[in-house]
């Protein structure tokens, strides 16, 4: 793990960057909106001369829908605008536009922000991640459910459809009467803006633009938040010994990204940075890395290594780092008194939740 300057140096270092330009918000707004209606409208009207030419126009069309996310994810934060007004409507509407209810996830993301890593309080906005002393110690029947909730095909091909056609359309347990109405309010602009398309173009039109959209950027959105914390030498603890600054910087990674796939995912990238201070706007993520001494050595990860993250499934306690199940088979073979020094501690299966990540 790394060493840590106090919170008053890296506080120091990054507020300057903390305050959004409102010119750039609305650049930005511009420049992600704009080319999504544009490759819409070009996706309907390539309709008439192959699918095959339909549906690579859509999903480049779902890149911009994952740059409206991170619009939206800095609206949740109130990092893009200054006004709180102003980050609420934005949020909202932006919302509707990636069938994601904007105080629900805001709320939920803020708990993610204030927990994640923590292995005392899992559950809220996090992927379900297992220890491998809980993995030994449950009964068969849980051991299923999470191998086949870790399973790539289930998180990244139901996940998506699951996440953002059924997940969202409901409000959390005891959510107040604000995130009700808004959640309320977003199903109903969803259904009002697809009837409103199918009526336009044909539901058939619209279901062969929209699915794709809605998947690959679905798609996107739950891996860019897989990856962002689930790296071999990542970084979980109990309560006592949990730390937010190691959890911000050794517990959430650098995806180095290509440049257009960077502009396209809006910096989330730079995710370390994100978790040391969500009041930073996406657009100033990559100069807060590179101009602040507390970052110069932190864990980052490319495409290529990305995938071997597929592969890690459950937190060892014992070594602090990623374990496959194929690495604990000798565990489990030796039966419970192979166990690790930790405690299993019950958690409940949390939802994927998208690129982004919360306050």
């Amino acid at each position: 793990m790394l060493e840590h300057k106090s919170p008053s140096h890296w506080k120091k270092d990054i507020a300057p960057y903390e305050k959004p330009i409102m010119k750039t918000s609305i650049l930005q707004i511009v420049n992600t909106i704009v080319p999504f209606l544009l490759l819409w409208f070009l996706a309907y009207q390539s309709l008439s001369v192959s699918y095959w030419l339909t549906l690579p126009i859509a999903i480049l069309a779902s890149g911009f829908v994952i740059r409206t996310f991170i619009i939206f994810h800095d609206c949740c934060h109130h990092s893009f605008f200054r006004n709180r007004m102003a980050n609420d409507i934005v949020g909202t509407i932006t919302g509707v536009l990636t069938f994601t209810p904007y105080r629900q996830w805001r709320n939920s993301h803020t708990i993610h922000h204030a927990t994640s890593s923590n292995l005392n309080k899992r559950g809220e906005g996090d992927i379900w991640v297992l220890t491998v002393d809980e993995y030994i110690a449950s009964s068969l029947w849980r051991r299923m459910l999470y191998r086949l909730y870790r399973n790539p095909f289930i998180l990244f091909g139901f996940g998506p459809f699951y996440l953002f056609l059924v997940s969202y359309r409901f409000n959390r347990k005891n959510a107040k009467t604000k995130e009700r109405i808004n959640t309320y309010i977003t199903n109903a602009a969803i259904v009002g803006l697809s009837a409103l398309c199918c009526y336009l173009v044909g539901w058939q039109a619209f279901l062969l633009i929209q699915g794709p959209i809605f998947y690959f950027s679905g798609l996107g959105g739950i891996w860019l938040f897989y990856v962002q914390h689930q790296f071999e030498d990542s970084y979980y603890e109990h309560e006592g010994e949990w730390d937010y600054v190691k959890a911000a910087i050794d517990g959430s990674s650098f995806y180095k990204l290509p440049r257009i796939l960077q502009w396209l995912t809006g910096n989330i990238g730079f995710h370390h940075v994100h978790h040391l201070s969500p009041r930073v706007p996406n657009y100033f993520l990559e100069e807060v890395h590179e101009n602040t001494p507390l970052l110069s050595n932190v864990n980052t990860i490319t495409m290529k290594t990305s995938l071997q993250s597929i592969r890690f499934h459950l937190w060892s306690e014992q070594d602090m780092k990623f374990k496959s199940f194929k690495d604990i088979k000798p565990l489990l073979a030796r039966g419970s008194n192979q166990q690790e020094d930790h405690k299993s501690i019950p958690v409940s299966i949390p939802v994927p939740v998208p690129a982004a990540t919360k306050k």
